[in-house]
């Protein structure tokens, strides 16, 4: 555990040690196998050392591997045993001794280390292809030696066996440095600088077991030179774990690690050749020679059969690369730079009804449209000219039109890449887009068109005006909102197909009416909408948006839309707006609809021109709805009593409740929250307050001997709430008023729509003892008709055939006519808004019975209709 905290501290140990024991060998003299014994074993324990010292001090999945350094540890400690035995194993009889064999062992055990540092390369040689090359290598190099050195000596042997026996060691050391350096020398793992080294000392113990077989025919001792070579291997094996791995992993190139076999047999064919042109025979040079001729020749019939094989596997993945292609629907071709189609495949007749010979041989841009034609020009000289595409190098994306047989114009999305086996040739995968871009073109059609009309939907129209406004020079825009009248009572009666159908037709009268520049579309629901592009400026000219208002009006109600075999007769509320400087496309649309609400506020059949007032008039009536929500939970409301009197005798007969909003200490009018309550729907808890408070405010007055009644308008929310009636009977039970006592007032408007429902429940409360009065009588055009159905006790004459009494013949005449009508049908009739003495008089002359008004009092507080009753009619007057 120590070296592995102090790794430098022990190799500095180590090293010193075998530097001691190196020096006492030098010093000491003895021949230069003990020189060479001492040494080895000083530098192999060094090397040993370092390298289990690098094993223990590796991690997991690191390169090299730490079963890399023990293999290398192993044969170094064999190979320094056997180093270290053989000066006592010199002594023996034997050429090959133990010592020898550990040698041997060692060195093989080395081998293995070198070969398991390093991870192959991706090119990486089969084993007969690396055993031929290790053996061509090392033949190769024995060669060489031979003629340089064994040659000469093997002449002056006295037994040949002999002398090959003791060469066998350096042999084989030989065969096993060429076995694994061209792998280590391609390698580009961590492991490659120690596997180097592993080479660097088989190439050692070589070069110095050669020299020592040599000594031993001979006879004589080693050169001290060759035999420090191994030990001095040793330490740059020592040395190695402990280097930098990444800055020392650049491989050799792929072809000179692949070529060096070749190489080396070259040399050694020239040194033969020498020896030949020299005159010099040699059985064993001449045998080697054959060996080395047969292994090429094995290795290139190898060779072949490879490059056969992968050679098939090319035409077999190209075979079935096409294949699949077509199979996908797609068209593989192959032209040249030119664009002259050298082939075709089979599938240009089923998608594009062309003879795949008709068109071998002809230019390719005959049957593209000419505006695609430049582009795919250019596209085909960058190829020409090897830039690289967005898809890789030679290879490049087009999308172009190609004529069909039948004429038509097809979309494709084509795929072209350099043929890698003819530069010159190019291969083109054509895929036909013609379903996809019809897909992708009815899916736009959708996003934008409406499905029932036909006609363009909102998102488009908004997309259009945002487009027009922005344009300049385009005069004044203008957009007209149409919203048809009634429709809800067409799907209610006959059903949303039905209705559908009535909007398809109202679209195609539509569309009669507008101008060709001019885009129409359906807003939604039963709104539609006309954008004028340009044309349109002030004066005259901006009648023509009128006038096609107007226009778009009386085609819808011309004439009746026959839907389910009935006849449907509709009008259309129309507002217009018109651009202004500065003005925004969505504040345009909303200025339309605010001048289309106004116009169907009024009554519809009408256009309505955007004012500015109006839509300060729309965020008021915002304010006032969230207002009035708050008013109801602060209870900011209160009551006040207008008198109802017997016109004979000037007696308070009953009120009428009114309700009045004091928004702090500001007076809210009427007429400027009733109709935001009606629209939001708060009418409806507002009234249900009312009836609750004028009950009990009434029920105690006829508590103290006061025989009143109380009259209460009703709001058409409020009737067609649901639990309407069982409102009323609570109230009534609640404060103790009786039935009798209560009158409801209703418009005649209110008896038009929904009328069913509408008489059902007031004739619900009419079966209860609750009275009835129809309000503003006069100005509807069904109250004929109504009284027949509808068991009325009362009815109220609308102020504006009062205030012309005495003043307008017409409205005199017409007011003593409702009076008769009222006396003979038995009706209370009460005469509204009396201001001056000559109306009251003309009423009494009129036996018109009871009235209300200015006249003969006020709205009061609570407190002041007490005295009021008290208070005879003429002193009030």
């Amino acid at each position: 555990m120590d070296g592995r905290r102090n790794p430098r501290g022990s190799l500095t140990a180590a090293a010193g040690l075998g530097a001691v024991g190196l020096a006492a060998a030098l010093i000491g003299g003895g021949s230069s196998s003990v020189i060479a014994a001492v040494a080895g074993v000083a530098a192999g324990l060094l090397a040993a050392f370092s390298l289990f010292l690098a094993a223990l001090r590796s991690q997991p999945g690191q390169r090299p591997r730490p079963a890399a350094w023990r293999w290398l540890a192993v044969g170094t400690l064999t190979w320094l045993v056997g180093i270290g035995l053989r000066p006592a194993a010199d002594g023996t009889p034997f050429v090959l001794t133990f010592a020898d064999l550990l040698l041997l062992v060692g060195s093989v055990l080395m081998a293995i280390g070198c070969g398991v540092a390093v991870t192959p390369s991706a090119y990486s040689r089969g084993a007969v292809r690396q055993a031929a090359d290790a053996y061509l290598g090392a033949a190769s190099i024995f060669t060489v030696g031979w003629v340089l050195l064994l040659g000469p000596a093997f002449q002056k042997a006295e037994e040949p066996g002999a002398f090959f026996s003791t060469l066998a060691l350096p042999i084989v050391c030989l065969f096993a440095a060429c076995a694994v350096a061209p792998a280590v020398a391609a390698a580009r793992s961590g492991g490659r600088v120690v596997g180097l080294a592993g080479v660097i000392v088989l190439g050692a113990i070589t070069v110095a077991e050669v020299s020592t077989a040599l000594a031993r025919l001979s006879g004589d001792d080693p050169p001290l030179a060759t035999v420090l070579i191994a030990p001095a291997a040793f330490l740059v094996l020592a040395v190695a774990p402990w280097l930098d791995q990444r800055r020392l992993r650049r491989p050799l190139p792929i072809a000179l690690t692949a070529a060096t076999p070749l190489v080396l047999v070259a040399v050694a064919t020239v040194a033969v050749a020498v020896q030949a042109i020299s005159g010099n025979r040699d059985a064993a040079l001449s045998a080697i020679a054959a060996s080395v001729v047969l292994v090429l020749l094995g290795r290139l019939f190898v060779l072949l059969v490879e490059t056969a094989g992968m050679r098939r596997l090319v035409d077999v993945g190209e075979r079935q690369l096409r294949q699949l292609a077509e199979n996908t629907g797609d068209l593989v071709l192959v032209c040249d730079h030119d664009g002259v189609i050298r082939e075709i495949g089979a599938a240009v007749q089923e998608t594009y009804g062309y003879c795949p010979d008709d068109l071998a041989g002809r230019p390719m841009f005959d049957y593209i449209h000419p505006e695609d034609v430049p582009g795919i020009q250019a596209l085909l000289r960058r190829m020409a000219a090897e830039e690289v595409g967005p898809e890789g190098p030679g290879t490049c994306r087009i999308a172009c039109r190609v004529r069909a047989a039948d004429g038509t114009w097809r979309p494709t999305e084509s795929v072209a890449t350099r043929d890698v086996r003819n530069e010159d040739q190019i291969l083109v995968s054509v895929r036909d887009m013609s379903d996809q871009v019809a897909l992708r073109n009815q899916v736009t059609h959708l996003t934008f068109h409406d499905g029932v009309t036909g006609l363009p939907n909102r998102a488009y129209f908004e997309e259009r005006a945002r487009e027009v406004l922005a344009r300049r020079g385009s005069g004044r825009t203008a957009v007209i909102f149409l919203d048809l009248d009634g429709f809800t009572g067409v799907n209610d009666s006959v059903g949303h197909a039905s209705g559908d159908y009535l909007l398809g037709q109202a679209a195609r009268r539509l569309r009669s009416a507008v101008r060709a520049d001019d885009t129409l579309a359906r807003w939604g629901g039963d709104e539609f909408a006309v954008l004028l592009e340009g044309g349109v400026s002030t004066g005259s000219d901006a009648q023509t948006a009128i006038d096609l208002a107007e226009r778009l009006v009386r085609a819808v109600s011309s004439e009746p839309f026959r839907v389910a075999d009935r006849d449907m007769a509709l009008t259309a509320s129309v507002g217009v707006a018109f651009a202004e400087d500065g003005l925004s496309a969505g504040d345009l649309l909303r200025n339309a609809d605010v001048a289309m609400s106004r116009a169907k506020e009024l009554g519809g059949r009408r256009v309505e021109v955007f004012a500015a007032h109006m839509h300060a008039d729309v965020v008021r009536r915002l304010e006032i709805a969230a207002d009035l929500q708050r008013a109801l939970l602060d209870n900011q409301f209160a009551i006040e009593y207008q008198p109802v009197v017997d016109l004979a005798t000037s007696r308070v007969t009953a009120v009428e409740a009114l309700v009045r909003w004091w928004r702090g200490s500001t007076f809210v009018p009427p007429e400027q929250f009733l109709g935001p309550a009606e629209d939001t729907g708060l009418i409806v808890p507002l009234s249900e307050w009312i009836l609750r408070e004028a009950c009990n405010e009434v029920a105690a007055w006829r508590a103290s001997s006061l025989d009143i009644g109380l009259s209460l308008n009703l709001s058409l929310r409020q009737i067609t709430a649901p639990r309407f009636v069982e409102t009323v009977s609570q109230a009534l039970a609640e404060s103790g008023l009786p039935a009798s006592a209560l009158t409801l007032e209703v418009i005649e408007e209110m008896l038009v729509e929904d009328a069913e429902d509408t008489i059902n429940k007031l004739s619900q409360l009419r079966a209860l003892g609750v009275r009835l009065a129809i309000d503003d009588f006069g100005t509807g055009y069904a109250s004929l008709a109504f009284l027949r159905q509808l068991p009325v006790d009362m009815i109220k004459i609308d102020p504006s055939f009062v205030s012309g009494l005495g003043r307008d013949e017409t409205l005199t005449l017409l007011t003593r006519t409702i009076v008769r009508l009222g006396h003979d049908l038995g009706l209370i009739v009460v005469a509204e808004g009396i201001e001056r003495p000559e109306q009251l008089e003309l009423l009494r002359e009129m036996g018109c019975t009871r009235g209300q008004g200015y006249l003969v009092g006020r709205p009061m507080a609570a407190r002041g209709v007490d005295s009021l009753m008290r208070t005879s009619l003429q002193n009030t007057a």
